[in-house]
């Protein structure tokens, strides 16, 4: 049976909201259970943070494959997943400032000014909260152009998260880069004249769709 679009749209909001939540799951699992290993600072840092950016990088690649797929039915999901990301972001800093340094103001203080990746991760998170605190109908309509403008930083974010990450995790994985350069192709998209270029192959292969024929001679 072939679903509407409206009901392709609920199912896919009831599917990011699941796929959203099961880390947050996971993780509350592992803390009852002290399933975090060895260094479960470490680990829990590493969860959120990687949760964080999938959440970030999937809201920043609706737009595309709207434009590439025309797959509007994604559009209600953006929001929702960027709100997510933001969650699983407090998260990680709530990590770093809680269960690594103690609510020390004067070691966090020493971290951020002294530590590439702390600095570059708590930049994204300063454009993040703007970005969270105005992202409802009321924020928009009471913003009105300003808001677009506003959340175009959006892209600026992730390009941070996914640095931060880099350094945080240095060589030890190759997930980092692979984010780099899923958000690269992302980027890509966005410009001007390979926007164009996109919007003209659309074009070109809704004229070269076969026509139906009529039943009637």
């Amino acid at each position: 049976m072939k679903l509407d679009r409206k009901r392709q749209t609920q199912l896919l909001r009831y599917a990011a909201h699941l796929g959203a939540l099961i880390p947050f799951a996971l993780l509350l699992f592992d803390w009852q259970t002290d399933g975090f290993g060895p260094d479960p600072v470490r680990e829990i840092t590493l969860r959120t943070g990687k949760a964080a950016i999938i959440l970030l990088v999937a809201s920043l690649a609706v737009t595309p494959l709207k434009l590439i797929f025309g797959w509007n039915q994604l559009h209600p999901l953006r929001r929702n997943l960027g709100l997510y990301a933001f969650g699983y972001v407090s998260l990680h800093l709530l990590t770093f400032v809680w269960l690594d340094y103690g609510l020390s103001w004067a070691l966090i203080q020493e971290a951020i000014f002294e530590k590439w990746y702390a600095l570059v991760g708590f930049g994204a998170f300063l454009i993040l909260l703007p970005l969270a605190l105005t992202s409802s109908q009321w924020s928009m309509k009471k913003l009105g152009k300003r808001w677009t403008k506003l959340h175009k930083w959006v892209y600026l974010a992730g390009v941070l998260a996914v640095l931060h990450y880099i350094l945080l995790v240095k060589n030890t994985y190759t997930q980092p880069f692979i984010f780099a350069s899923i958000l690269a192709v992302l980027l890509l998209v966005r410009l001007a004249p390979i926007k164009q270029q996109v919007i003209r192959w659309r074009r070109s292969m809704k004229k070269k769709k076969p026509v139906s024929m009529s039943a009637n001679p």
